[in-house]
């Protein structure tokens, strides 16, 4: 039987939900095509904060992985926007003129920023704060100016104040209303809240409206009403979102505020489908992901041919972590001549808590400081509690009766997710769950926010009684309860070669393991068995198996390797040659001193690798990418050692090395450090007579500065120090862990007693050169041009149509 074809428009948080939740229901029932604006898979909104302020990184806030999609055949389409849908024909097109068909279509398309009209609006510095290139905007203005307004006292504008601060800018938040957070918060909660925000630095201008932007081609300061200014480089305005309708307006597809729905999300157009931020449902438009999780459930049933009552709403809640601050709020938050108060004001200890009762009916509640009662809250107003059975819980508590115990199985745990305890115990029960990252992917408890974690761990003490584990290690994935330690441990002792081995010796939860664990499963195995362990190729991230990265057009980058930066006329004519041949759309100079060619066409991959008869430079792998020189001795009037011979030998030696994430290098002819040193994974700077070897270093969203490892007096010794360092680094680093968040995990100190021993430092090296002798000659490119199968199934017949870093 034929599969029905299935469009989703947005690749988003409740988009992509309901997805899963329809491949919950009916896995094979659907061919499905994901269209998603921006060039990245599925991420994390509520995370975006921790971008910004430098915690995480992209892939730390993906939510399903491009191994995802691939596992489930679904087709993606990562930068590439919708912008008509013929509902007669249920066909879509889309930006770059792809047209597809559809037999259901869900559109969940989100919200827009309101970006606020005022005169200068337009100058350049001014942006919202609403996925992740605005964070990059902001971080690329932190690089040069110190200077930040954000108009928005709000979540999203006090979390984009709290980041801009840890980039190191100054900041004022300016804000309508006379208090923070207004829509969540009460007077007596903003204001604590404002105290707490005070003391972090930042600086608030309450009660103003603004007026202009002034400036010339790029933004000075902000203009008030009351005519008063202050200065600014960037202005980042937070003041709220607007759902995103003009797709399906201008298709004649019937629109209020959002996406009219009904309570089964389905539009008054047969098929189409509208679920999320763009939705409309009973005149209410819903921003949190509760509700839209909630919906997506409802809607995949119907898609499916599921009975169900729909969808009937939502009370509104919010579990928020403000810049380190917990907070909670639900249903009614301001009391009237009617509302009656239960209060609790600890100021020494900064916890304020109060519950609303209209007609002894709980209906409303404000937490600051301590939410642990939040979810019970909601789940009391929720079905109609009296105040006295919230009372009563207090008495329960002095007596001694766990909390947990007296949940029902129908209380929400993970508001976020909608996750009840019944569920969670069950499938404790069922699945065997022992750890708070099994319930969560077993469950999706505790997968957005993160808030109901400390509840979840609760859960499983009381389940499982003396089973478990107060202090839990952290599993390497949801499939497995095993640390990363235990899994070396385990394929050392019991002789373990291949993942499918490991998962099923070591009992692994999920038959084919999941996108995490299977590309860690297959670098700790290469990583104990060099000379044997046959590399699987399947197991790694899509951009590794075809040797090329993504960009966001759905097109390749090639990046030939060019040892220590160096290349020659004939290398660079045939760059040339290969460019205007194939069309390529860019060749640009990349931050490691290498050319990329940019907007190669995948079927084209081989062709120019090999016509270009250069090396990979790996700029997709897991391992070495390059080493950046400065000039060296033999040019520059200020060096003092030869640079480039010594980058081009660390390179040569290293070249095709497997790490644990990706490994940048540089070596400096002096102190003045010109190949940036400071930033690299390994940085070398010589001096007269002697060299410095720096580790630990990033130079990107979480920047951290190099350390310095040892100063030695011969290359021999920056090669040999240096093989020692990523052994040890290779050995006892978490797959996808940078040395930077490694060296600051273990400590400096560490790692320099390990190298000091000289017997582990030679064996170190001993184990390095045994890796090395397993990659040696081996050129992903050449083996990619002379095997016909990887020809045929990875550049001719690839599912996916997109790939990460």
């Amino acid at each position: 039987m034929e599969k029905q074809k299935l469009v989703l428009i947005g690749n988003g948080m409740a988009g992509v939900r309901a997805v899963e939740e329809i491949l919950n229901l009916s896995p094979d029932q659907f061919d499905i095509t994901v269209f998603g604006s921006e060039p990245y898979p599925n991420y994390d909104r509520i995370q975006l904060s921790k971008v910004l302020q430098g915690d995480t990184e992209i892939e730390d806030i993906t939510l399903n992985t491009w191994e995802w999609y691939e596992e489930n055949n679904i087709l993606l389409y990562p930068g590439e926007t919708v912008t008509n849908i013929d509902t007669k024909e249920q066909t879509v097109t889309t930006d770059k003129d792809r047209h597809v068909r559809y037999d259901k279509l869900i559109i969940a398309t989100g919200s827009v920023p309101f970006m606020l009209p005022l005169p200068g609006a337009d100058k350049e510095g001014v942006t919202a704060f609403r996925d992740i290139k605005d964070c990059e905007q902001m971080i690329e203005s932190s690089q040069e100016y110190k200077k930040a307004v954000v108009i928005g006292g709000g979540l999203l504008g006090l979390e984009a104040a709290r980041g801009l601060l840890n980039l190191g800018m100054e900041v004022d938040v300016v804000h309508l209303a006379d208090f923070l957070m207004e829509r969540q918060l009460d007077r007596t909660a903003g204001k604590m809240l404002q105290t707490e925000l005070e003391d972090q630095g930042m600086n608030f201008l309450l009660e103003k409206q603004s007026s202009e932007i002034i400036g010339g081609e790029r933004v000075e300061g902000l203009r008030f009403n009351d005519g008063e200014e202050v200065e600014a480089d960037l202005i980042v305005m937070a003041v709220g979102i607007k759902p995103n309708v003009s797709l399906a307006k201008e298709s004649g597809i019937p629109v209020n505020r959002g996406i009219i729905v009904d309570d089964h999300l389905e539009t008054q157009i047969p098929n189409v489908f509208a679920v999320g931020e763009c939705a409309e449902h009973r005149e209410m438009v819903y921003g949190l992901v509760a509700p839209l999780y909630q919906q997506g459930k409802e809607m995949a049933k119907r898609i499916c041919g599921v009975e169900s009552e729909g969808y009937q709403g939502s009370v509104l809640s919010t579990q928020l972590k403000v810049s380190g601050v917990d907070v909670f709020s639900t249903g009614k938050i301001n009391e009237d001549e009617n509302t009656k108060t239960v209060k609790v004001f600890d100021d020494w200890r900064g916890i304020y808590q109060k519950v609303l009762v209209d007609e002894g009916r709980i209906t409303g509640a404000v937490l600051f400081g301590d939410t642990k009662d939040g979810n019970r809250l909601l789940t009391l107003i929720n079905k109609g509690a009296a105040i006295e059975e919230y009372l009563d819980e207090g008495k329960n508590e002095e007596a001694g009766i766990d909390f947990i115990e007296s949940m029902g199985p129908e209380e929400i745990v993970c508001g976020c997710n909608g996750v009840t305890k019944g569920s969670i115990v069950e499938a404790i029960g069922e699945q065997g769950l022992t750890t708070v990252e099994q319930v969560k992917g077993c469950t999706n408890a505790s997968r957005s926010c993160g808030g109901c974690k400390p509840l979840v761990a609760d859960l499983l003490e009381h389940t499982l009684g003396d089973e478990y584990d107060q202090n839990q290690k952290e599993s390497i994935c949801a499939c497995t309860s095993l640390s990363r330690d235990e899994v070396v441990e385990e394929i050392k002792t019991k002789g373990l070669t291949h993942t499918r081995e490991v998962m099923n010796v070591l009992d692994w939860n999920t038959e084919e393991g999941c996108s995490k664990c299977k590309p860690a499963l297959n670098y700790y195995l290469g990583m104990l068995n060099p000379s044997e362990y046959q590399d699987e190729k399947e197991s790694r991230f899509v951009n590794e198996r075809l040797h090329a990265n993504i960009q966001n057009d759905g097109t390749y980058s090639v990046v030939p390797r060019m040892y220590g930066g160096v290349t020659n006329a004939d290398d660079l004519r045939k760059i040339a040659d290969v460019a205007d041949k194939y069309e390529v759309k860019m060749i640009k100079v990349t931050g490691g001193q290498r050319l990329d060619l940019l907007g190669v066409n995948k079927e084209d991959l081989p062709e120019i690798w090999s016509e270009l008869d250069m090396p990979s430079g790996s700029a997709y792998a897991k391992g070495l990418r390059t080493v950046k020189t400065c000039v060296g001795a033999d040019f520059c009037r200020f060096g003092t050692q030869d640079s480039i011979g010594l980058g081009v030998q660390m390179e040569k030696k290293f070249e095709g090395l497997n790490t644990p994430h990706k490994v940048k290098m540089s070596v400096s002819a002096c102190p003045r450090n010109c190949a940036e040193g400071s930033v690299k994974d390994v940085g070398v700077v010589g001096l007269d007579g002697e060299f410095e070897i720096y580790v630990g270093g990033n130079g990107g969203t979480h920047m951290r500065q190099a350390e310095l490892l040892s100063k030695v007096k011969t290359e021999e010794e920056v090669l040999d120090t240096t093989a020692a360092f990523l052994q040890y680094y290779r050995e006892n680093a978490n797959y996808l862990e940078r040395t930077s968040a490694w060296v600051e995990r273990v400590g400096l100190d560490h790692i320099q007693s390990v190298l000091s021993n000289k017997k582990t430092f030679i064996e170190l090296n001993q184990r390095m050169d045994e890796a090395l002798a397993a990659v040696q000659q081996q050129d992903p490119w050449k083996e990619a041009i002379e095997d016909e199968t990887l020809l045929r199934d990875l550049y001719k017949n690839v599912k996916v149509a997109a790939g990460s870093n």
